[in-house]
């Protein structure tokens, strides 16, 4: 039986900023549906960063961190003969952008002591100069693709 197509919904660019790309970031942050905290947060977030980065527009500092952030390559999980192979394959562009706005994220959780929008705005301006945890990721993500090429002729 063939698998239900999975249909793809349009998503509403946000109302300062204007750009899907901050609308995704506000849904990746949120909790229980609480869009209004999150999208509080955000703002918050983008007002840290034009004051920190000294900046006219906070949206490109985000654009940067995301470019800087979005893998190439990632290794899926692969089962040939009985064994399981990491084979390296490209990120389609959309799963980049998922990727990359989910490895800010995770960073910026991941440090203590701080209001989510500090932490946010603290992470996305490193990624945005091509440090912090995120990047480490892609890094990470990219060194272990490279060191699994043998098994690219696996890919499907």
């Amino acid at each position: 039986m063939r698998r239900k197509i999975n249909i793809k919904r349009d998503l509403q660019p946000d109302m300062i900023y204007n750009s899907e790309k901050v609308s995704k970031l506000m849904n990746y942050i949120m909790f229980d549906g609480k869009k209004n905290t999150a999208r509080a947060n955000i703002y918050k977030c983008f007002d840290i960063i034009k004051e920190k980065a000294k900046v006219e527009n906070p949206l490109d500092v985000f654009e940067a961190a995301l470019k800087n952030t979005a893998p190439n390559v990632e290794v899926r999980s692969r089962r040939v003969g009985g064994a399981n192979y990491q084979v390296p394959v490209e990120v389609r562009p959309e799963r980049r952008q998922a990727l990359s706005i989910k490895w800010i994220i995770d960073a910026a959780r991941s440090k203590k002591g701080a209001p989510i929008s500090a932490k946010l705005a603290d992470e996305i301006i490193a990624a945005s100069k091509n440090e912090g945890e995120a990047v480490r990721k892609r890094e990470n993500t990219h060194k272990m693709a490279e060191a699994n090429k043998a098994f690219a002729h696996f890919a499907w």
